[in-house]
C-alpha cells in the first residue's frame, strides 16, 4: 500500500507547525487510505496525523482540542476543551446542555461511558404538563429544560481521565466567551429564532446586541461576546485554583469546581432565574444531580466490537440494527441497490419500533430489557420480519423479554401500540424534518498513547433561555419525555429522571483496541446515518471519509423524538446520486422516495491504522464538521 513520503525538512515549533498539518491535509485527497481501498475523490480530503487527531461541529472548536494536544494533553483533555469550545460557539448546544462520551482507556483496555444527561426537576410530572393542555413537554422555554449537564460532564471526564487542569482546558473557551468571530450559519440561526429569543430578557440580551437594526443579531465576522459566560467560567476555573492553593490535588480542585457550578452561587443565580421566567428548577435538583460514570453496552459484528451508550439515549438501536443485519449478505446486494436500501430500512425500522417502546432510563424500575433486545436470538426473530418484496408501514416492537429469561410487565401497551403516531396538529413538512434532524453536535479525539475518545453534546440550542447572569442557555431535552405510558412506559416523565435522548457516540474495538471512533449530529438520523457509515467501511471498503460523504438514506417510520413525536412510514429520502431505476423499485415497493444533494450527516469520524501506527480522520461534505491532526 502505498504511503505519503515523509518530508525531512524540520517543522519550526509553535503554530506554524499546526498550519502546516491543515495544508497538507488540504492537498491530500490522493493519499492513499490506510484502510481496505485505495482512497477515491471526495469532497473534503482526509485528515492524518502520527500523534493525534481532533474532530468536531466547527474548525475553531478543533482548534481548541489541537491547543491542548500541543501542550501535551491527551485525547480526553482535547475532547472536554473542545466540548467547552463548541458550547461557548452554541454549535448546536449551549453549557446548559448534555454531554455523554465513550472513553477507551488503554491503561485498562475497557470503554467507559459518561452520562452527562441532565434530569427533569421537582414537580416536573404528566399531571403538571396536562393542566397546561399539553400532549408533551414544551419544545422551547424555562419548561424544556432539564438540569444542566455539559458542566458537569466536562469536569468528570477530566478529573477522571484527563490530564491538564481545568484552567488549561477551559482557556480557549474563556477566550472564546470574552469575543469570537461570528460565523454565517450561527448568525443566520440566531436572526432566524429572533422573536423566540425576544421572549426572555438575558438571551434577548445577549444574542440580539442590534435591537432595532434589520438584522438585530451579530453579524458575520463581527466579535460575538458573552460577558456572563466568561464571568461563571472564569469563577470555575477560581474555585480550582482556589482548591489547589488549599492543598487539594488535581482530580479534587476539579471537583471543588464542580460544587461550585452546581452547589454554589452559580447553581444560586441560574436557579433564580429560571424560576423567575416560570421554570421549575430548584437549588436540590441540581445539588443532588451527578454525572454517571456507567459500562455501555456492545455487539459484535463480524468480529469488530460496537460500543454504544446505555438505553437512555438512542444508541444501542444501531447495535439492533447491527444483529438483525448479520443475518443477510448484504455485499452481494450491491452498495445503495433498491435491495440493500430496502433491507436496511426494514432493519432501521425494526431496530427503531423497539427503541420507541422500550428505551428509558435504567436507574428506573423497570429497567429497559437491554439484555434480550441486543440478543442475537432475537435478531434473528426480528430479521424474519423482513418482507422481499414491499415495505411494512406498520412494524411493531417485538417482545425480548424471553430472550433475557423474564416475562414483559407490559404486554397490554405492547398489543396496542402502532408505528404511526396520529397528528396532534398541523405540522408543516418542512416544521416535522427540522425537528427531526434537531440533535447535537459531534466530538471525536485520539492520541498515539492510545486514548480515544467519543462524544456527542447537545442542548441549550438557538433559541434558548439564557439563565440571569450565568450566560449559560438551557436545555430543550424535556420534550423528549412521554406522557402516557402508551406510548412508552419506560420513558414517562417523573422528576429526577432522565429523558431518552438521541445522543450516540459511538466506537469500534478491532483485536481489543480502537478502531473506529464516530458520531453524528442530526436528532433521529444519527444512528441511521452512523449504521450505514459502519457498513461503509466494513462491507463496502471504503475509506472514513469516503464512508463519511457517501449516499445515505432517511426513515421517517420512527416516531420524531422532538416536538408531536410524529412519523410517516414509508417516506425515505435518497442521495440525488440514486439512479432512476432504483428510485422507480422503490416505489414499487411501497415507498415515498424524495432525494436531497447530501444526505451523509454531518459525520465526524477517526480511523486508527494499526497497520502504520497513524491516525486519519475524516468529516462528511454536510456541514462546518472538520479536524486538525499531527
Amino acid at each position: 500500500m502505498a504511503r505519503a513520503k515523509k518530508s525531512n525538512k524540520k517543522t519550526p515549533a509553535g503554530g506554524g507547525g499546526l498550519i502546516r498539518t491543515v495544508i497538507a491535509a488540504a492537498v491530500s485527497a490522493s493519499v492513499i487510505f490506510g484502510g481496505p481501498q485505495a482512497q477515491g475523490r471526495t469532497q473534503k480530503p482526509p485528515l492524518y496525523g502520527q500523534h493525534w487527531m481532533a474532530v468536531t461541529g466547527k474548525p475553531i472548536a478543533a482548534s481548541a482540542g489541537a491547543q491542548i494536544f500541543a501542550r501535551g494533553g491527551n485525547a480526553v483533555d482535547a475532547a472536554c476543551a473542545m466540548v467547552a469550545a463548541t458550547a461557548t460557539a452554541w454549535t448546536t448546544l449551549s453549557w446548559g446542555g448534555e454531554t455523554q462520551a465513550l472513553i477507551f482507556n488503554p491503561n485498562t483496555g475497557k470503554v467507559i461511558a459518561i452520562n452527562g444527561l441532565g434530569v427533569a426537576p421537582s414537580g416536573a410530572t404528566p399531571e403538571y404538563f396536562h393542566k397546561l393542555g399539553l400532549k408533551y413537554p414544551p419544545e422551547y422555554g424555562p419548561l424544556a429544560a432539564v438540569t444542566p449537564g455539559t458542566p458537569g460532564g466536562i469536569m468528570t471526564m477530566l478529573a477522571e481521565y484527563g490530564t491538564k487542569s481545568l484552567a488549561e482546558v477551559l482557556a480557549p473557551a474563556i477566550e472564546m466567551a470574552d469575543g469570537f468571530p461570528m460565523d454565517l450559519a450561527l448568525s443566520n440561526t440566531i436572526d432566524h429564532y429572533k422573536e423566540q429569543l425576544k421572549q426572555w430578557p438575558d438571551s434577548r440580551r445577549v444574542m440580539l446586541p442590534h435591537l432595532g437594526s434589520e438584522h438585530e443579531g451579530p453579524v458575520p465576522g463581527e466579535m460575538f461576546r458573552q460577558p456572563d459566560l466568561a464571568a461563571t467560567l472564569r469563577k470555575l476555573v477560581e474555585a480550582e485554583r482556589d482548591a489547589l492553593k488549599a492543598g487539594k490535588d488535581r482530580k479534587a480542585a476539579i471537583y471543588a469546581a464542580y460544587d461550585r457550578f452546581y452547589k454554589g452561587d452559580i447553581a444560586t443565580e441560574l436557579v433564580r432565574a429560571v424560576r423567575d421566567l416560570g421554570g421549575l428548577f430548584t437549588t436540590e435538583d441540581l445539588a443532588n444531580w451527578k454525572v454517571k460514570i456507567e459500562e455501555p453496552v456492545h455487539t459484535t459484528y463480524k468480529g469488530i466490537e460496537v460500543y454504544k451508550l446505555q438505553p437512555w439515549v438512542q444508541g444501542p438501536v444501531m447495535l439492533q440494527a447491527l444483529n438483525i443485519l448479520e443475518n443477510f449478505d448484504l455485499k452481494s446486494m450491491g452498495y445503495d441497490s433498491a435491495r440493500y436500501i430496502h433491507t436496511l430500512y426494514q432493519a432501521m425500522n425494526l431496530a427503531y419500533a423497539d427503541r420507541d417502546f422500550y428505551y428509558g432510563d435504567p436507574s428506573y424500575s423497570p429497567a429497559p430489557p437491554i439484555a434480550g433486545l441486543l440478543s442475537k436470538d432475537y435478531a434473528r426473530e426480528r430479521a424474519k420480519l423482513v418482507r422481499s418484496d414491499r415495505n411494512d408501514p406498520d412494524i411493531r416492537p417485538g417482545d425480548p423479554y424471553p430472550f433475557q429469561g423474564g416475562r414483559n410487565p407490559y404486554l397490554k401497551y405492547l398489543e396496542a401500540w402502532h408505528s404511526k403516531m396520529p397528528a396532534q396538529a398541523p405540522v408543516s413538512m418542512q416544521e416535522f424534518d427540522r425537528t427531526f434532524r434537531l440533535g447535537t453536535t459531534s466530538v471525536q479525539a485520539a492520541d498515539e498513547k492510545g486514548w480515544a475518545v467519543s462524544v456527542t453534546p447537545s442542548g441549550g440550542w438557538t433559541p434558548a433561555v439564557i439563565a440571569g447572569r450565568t450566560g449559560i442557555g438551557l436545555s430543550q431535552r424535556m420534550q423528549s419525555f412521554v406522557l402516557d405510558p402508551r406510548d412508552n412506559p419506560y420513558n414517562v416523565l417523573a422528576p429526577g429522571k432522565r429523558p431518552r435522548a438521541t445522543l450516540t457516540p459511538s466506537m469500534a474495538l478491532k483485536d481489543g483496541k480502537p478502531y473506529l471512533v464516530f458520531s453524528v449530529q442530526g436528532g433521529d438520523t444519527q444512528d441511521q446515518n452512523l449504521l450505514q457509515f459502519f457498513l461503509n467501511v466494513v462491507e463496502f471498503g471504503m475509506s472514513i471519509q469516503e464512508a463519511s460523504e457517501a449516499a445515505n438514506i432517511t426513515s421517517y417510520q420512527m416516531r420524531d423524538s422532538f416536538g408531536q413525536h410524529e412519523s410517516f412510514p414509508g417516506r425515505v429520502t435518497l442521495n440525488s446520486s440514486t439512479p432512476p431505476w432504483v428510485r422507480s423499485e422503490l416505489e414499487r415497493m411501497g415507498y415515498k422516495p424524495e432525494c436531497e444533494e447530501r444526505t451523509s450527516g454531518p459525520l465526524t469520524a477517526i480511523f486508527l491504522d494499526r497497520a502504520h501506527g497513524t491516525l486519519w480522520g475524516a468529516a462528511s461534505n454536510y456541514g462546518q464538521d472538520y479536524g486538525i491532526g499531527w
